[in-house]
């Protein structure tokens, strides 16, 4: 074809397709969905509140079900990037742990479809009950502030959080989350809490409309199913195990196969400013309100209940969450919270009765008590005439049996005033008494020095955590005695398969391997260990020597920098091992002259693994003994025993 052909070929081409296009005129293009930006992309459903990276492992099943089953916009906040936990992969401690734990962590979030994730930058030290010790530690109003920052940011409907009651057992940085959490709650909706934020960061006062603690602790509980299909076929409990399994550092390795994921997750609703709606299989059950009707106003979810005539005094943390609970307007949640008082086992323990100040005025009778068999009362109840206007209170002693290691419970009646008799839970402790020597402490000790030393025995009944088949599996037998201003303590564990995987460069978190825990407390019933010396003993490293460090105290690390003078030694016995421990008093009581008579906060905890062919490093633990056992027992000295120096 000649190249003019061509040119006219292309010119009649061209000239149909005009023609074309004016025959057909095409149909306007759908307009394109312009991508959310600013307020709405950040709008989200539900926020999560938590301390550490993996603490949203008992609701991960039923994030997965909204985010990834109903299309819902999930967001969470951790206080912490759980620089202070263990690390059973690799040699990272501190803030080069948090760094590894923050990305194992947004692994799991995209697993389970969370789109957000944000820090409140505050320190995870060690484990602790105390939820004021908690929030000692960290910047309490610099975390409020900006949890309040992030949820007038986001704008959730639901927030879930962790149950801030001091449940024995419960980290009290789970506490102080649910502290936060709840106090967020409000001051989210509240103009005149933190204004700088409304008036030159560009945020709006924000009421979200449901919060719910996890787990089941009052009447209205919303529990989701973890196995009903998503519309993709796949199951929200395997969806999370997969997710959790992330956490490695964690030993959460073999969640995806974990049986306990498929357990159906309970919710408390403890807040609501949605309509009430019966208690259903959904959280989101009221909900949207629409966003032009402001900030509705809170609901009551329970009546509050009546004040009691009388109530025993409880424990100072409880008596701290009771308040602040009072103060949130949901004491109805912390009204059934028994209170709790650790007595020592044999001997006289004061016990506290208030009356409520409504009745304060009114002449009183004495309150019968009524103990358990065995239990006795150590003289007459007396009334006690507090200073200033605080209601009147009575104070009695408690005797409990001298080999008592169960709960009993306590009750006490006005006999005049037709009200709910006061009950409490009373926790029995161990009494040692530590005998005095004159031996020279050096190492090694001659069996004579036990001579006549009372043994200590923790089998079965001393199980707080694992299991244990029998005596050969792991139990103990502990003597103590007292030579000039050093403490010796002889343990000797009973441990058919002694486990030695803590490498010469990884003397940290003792819990992993076979290990024992001295617990020593020098007021003698702290609430936390933030004056306490506490050491977690290896019987031997992968080189065959005994190690040691401090844990969860004021001073933790190997005890080579922090505990100067303490002397071990460790050797293997026909049955498992027998570490020896030297321990000057004045790592205990600093200054203070040991003398007769002197009582301190004493625990050993024994931890046992079986895994024979364990990793370095692994987390091997299956089962944990003490002499003074309680869940969490760890980190709350209250509950340990007591040793009385002779």
């Amino acid at each position: 074809m000649s190249p003019a052909s061509r040119s006219m070929l292309r010119r009649w081409v061209l000239l149909l397709a005009i023609l074309a296009i004016r025959a057909h005129p095409a149909v306007a293009a759908e307009p394109e969905t312009p991508p959310r930006q600013g307020a709405a992309m950040l709008k989200t459903d539900l926020l999560g509140v938590f301390a550490h990276p993996d603490d949203e492992t008992g609701m991960a099943a039923t994030l997965a079900r909204y985010a990834l089953g109903s299309g819902k916009s999930v967001a969470h906040v951790y206080a912490t990037r759980g620089e202070g936990g263990g690390n059973m992969v690799g040699t990272q401690s501190g803030r080069a742990l948090g760094i590894l734990r923050e990305a194992e962590l947004r692994a799991c979030l995209r697993i389970l479809g969370v789109r957000h994730c944000y820090f409140l930058d505050q320190t995870d030290f060690f484990y602790t009950e105390s939820a004021a010790a908690t929030l000692r530690v960290w910047n309490r109003a610099e975390a409020l502030a900006h949890l309040v920052r992030l949820i007038r940011t986001l704008r959730p409907e639901i927030i879930v959080t962790m149950n801030p009651a001091p449940n024995p057992g419960q980290h009290g940085h789970h506490q102080a989350a649910g502290i936060l959490a709840t106090e967020a709650f409000g001051a989210a909706a509240d103009p005149t809490r933190f204004p700088d934020q409304l008036h030159v960061e560009g945020l709006g006062t924000w009421q979200a409309r449901k919060l719910f603690y996890g787990g089941a602790a009052g009447s209205h509980v919303t529990t989701i199913a973890t196995t009903d299909p998503l519309p993709d076929g796949r199951v929200p409990a395997d969806i999370a195990g997969l997710a959790l399994s992330e956490h490695r550092s964690q030993a959460f390795g073999g969640m995806a196969r974990s049986p306990w994921m498929r357990r159906p997750q309970a919710f408390t609703l403890v807040h609501s400013a949605a309509p009430p709606v019966p208690a259903g299989d959904d959280l989101f059950l009221g909900l949207p309100i629409p966003e032009n009707s402001g900030n509705p106003p809170l609901i009551a979810v329970a009546p509050e209940p009546p004040e009691p005539s009388l109530t025993f005094v409880p424990r100072p943390a409880i008596e701290r969450y009771q308040r602040w609970a009072q103060a949130q307007g949901i004491r109805h949640l912390s009204a059934e919270f028994l209170a709790d008082l650790p007595v020592v086992a044999g001997e006289p323990n004061a016990v506290v009765l208030q009356l409520s100040p409504s009745i304060s005025g009114t002449r009183v009778e004495v309150p019968v008590v009524e103990l358990p068999s065995g239990w006795n009362l150590h003289g007459p109840v007396e009334r006690v005439r507090p200073p200033g206007n605080a209601a009147p209170r009575f104070r009695f002693s408690v005797i409990p049996p001298t080999d008592a290691s169960q709960d009993a419970e306590i009750t006490a009646r006005l006999g005049q005033i037709p009200a709910a008799p006061a009950k409490a839970r009373l926790h029995p402790v161990p009494l040692l008494k530590v005998p005095r020597t004159r031996v020279d402490p050096e190492f090694p000790w001659d069996n004579a020095l036990w001579t006549g030393v009372p043994t200590q025995v923790l089998g079965a009944r001393n199980l707080w955590q694992g299991r244990v088949t029998d005596t050969n599996d792991a139990s103990a037998e502990i003597r103590v005695v007292r030579s000039g201003n050093v403490l010796l303590i002889d343990t000797l564990v009973h441990d058919d398969v002694v486990v030695s995987n803590i490498e010469p460069n990884d003397i940290r978190g003792h819990w992993r391997s076979d290990s024992i825990e001295i617990c020593l407390d020098p007021d003698a019933g702290a609430e936390d260990t933030l004056g306490c010396f506490k050491i977690g003993i290896f019987p031997f490293d992968t080189s065959g020597k005994v190690r040691a460090a401090r844990d969860a105290d004021a001073r933790p690390g190997p005890i080579e920098e922090t505990a100067p003078g303490l002397r071990l030694q460790s050797q293997r016995t026909p049955d498992g091992y027998r570490i020896q421990a030297a321990i000057p008093l004045e790592l205990v009581v600093g200054s203070r002259r040991p003398r007769p008579g002197m009582r301190l906060g004493f625990n050993v905890l024994v931890y046992d693994g079986d895994k024979a062919d364990a990793a370095p490093g692994e987390n091997i633990n299956e089962a944990r003994l003490a002499w003074s056992p309680r869940s969490g027992i760890q980190g709350r000295p209250e509950d340990w025993g007591r040793m009385e120096l002779e």
